[in-house]
């Protein structure tokens, strides 16, 4: 086996010798230094969590394919953050809410969209037309193209979703 071949050892080695690559590759995808920045570290603070640096055979690969995860979830939230934000500019100022409020409010739909992660996008869909829209199980089944068995089916997965991420 060559030295290729060998395991990352540490956390200070594979930091060491992929962080500028990292970086760099990030900066080319995404044209922003600082968010590069920001998800390269993002990266390899989940490679930390998950403890898994002594199985890694190939660096360079398992960092994009974490980093590309983090860029998507990223993007995610982008989406739902201007969603939010574009709702807010239609309302009459007497009516939006204060800057604390909408803080609150984008907080509270990041923890959403992590407690959604991982999740289909169909069950993700119900669960946003039935609490954000309001719609009924018949009008999401009818938007989603699907039964309304399968939409309480949605609802009652993404529920139970949520209710374990707010007891973690």
């Amino acid at each position: 086996m060559s030295a290729a071949d060998t395991p990352i050892q540490s956390v200070e080695v594979l930091y060491s010798d992929h962080h500028g690559w990292l970086q760099a590759w990030l900066r080319r995808k995404l044209g922003d230094s600082f968010v590069a920045a920001d998800l390269a570290q993002d990266t390899f603070v989940n490679v930390i969590t998950a403890g898994c640096t002594a199985e890694i055979r190939e660096p360079r690969p398992f960092l994009a394919t974490i980093a590309r995860r983090l860029m998507a979830h990223r993007h995610r939230r982008q989406i739902l953050e201007d969603s939010y934000l574009d709702a807010l500019a239609s309302l009459p100022e007497e009516l939006a809410p204060s800057p604390e409020i909408q803080l609150l409010a984008l907080e509270a739909l990041q923890q959403i969209d992590d407690a959604l992660d991982g999740l289909a996008n169909l069950v993700k869909e119900a669960f946003l037309l039935a609490h954000l829209e309001g719609l009924t199980y018949a009008q999401i089944a009818e938007c989603l193209k699907i039964s309304t068995s399968s939409v309480k089916q949605y609802l009652s997965l993404a529920n139970r979703q949520c209710l374990f991420a707010l007891a973690a």
